[in-house]
């Protein structure tokens, strides 16, 4: 199973004061402290083991913040630490450009934080995933399953990359 997985707010946590992560408006110094959510880089390294390295990070930002997403998954290891490398990194304009990426890579399943990607990605990917807290009174979308840390994504996740692992080993 190939999955896509978001970063700002997904990846990395968000500030506990408002709905974005801290790490947008500050310094770059203020950027590296931003940790990871709780979680994310073992779940991360789990699926990417089970699905066969078939994981891309797919994130909506412009060249500043791309520079600095990168900068910080340096910073905190991201690659030694789950195993996906900097070539699975995927970085669009604008938000419906993330279906067209998942398109182009065959994504089966994506993780984000946003409704709308939710809804960009109807009929695109079969398994996607709401992250995280939601606003009060977010409607989520038919077929889109709330997750509200990583632990529930692999609860989500890995038996469904399992049992696709098994029916391509028996193909």
């Amino acid at each position: 199973m190939k999955i896509g997985i978001d970063i700002g707010r997904v990846i990395i946590k968000p500030a506990e004061t408002n709905h974005d992560t801290s790490f947008l408006s500050g310094s770059d110094a203020d950027a590296m402290r931003t940790p990871p959510s709780e979680g994310a880089f073992d779940a991360i390294r789990r699926l990417h083991g089970a699905s066969g390295g078939r994981i891309w990070l797919v994130s909506k930002c412009g060249a500043r913040i791309e520079s600095r997403s990168r900068a910080w998954l340096a910073h905190w290891d991201f690659t030694e630490r789950t195993g996906v490398t900097p070539d699975r990194f995927r970085f669009c304009k604008k938000r419906p450009d993330k279906a067209i990426i998942a398109r182009e890579l065959g994504l089966e399943a994506f993780v984000d934080d946003r409704v709308d990607i939710a809804r960009h990605l109807h009929g695109v990917v079969e398994h996607r995933l709401l992250f995280g807290p939601q606003k009060r009174g977010t409607v989520v979308p038919t077929g889109v399953e709330p997750v509200s840390d990583w632990a529930e994504v692999l609860d989500v996740l890995l038996p469904r990359v399992t049992a696709a692992s098994k029916h391509q080993v028996a193909r």
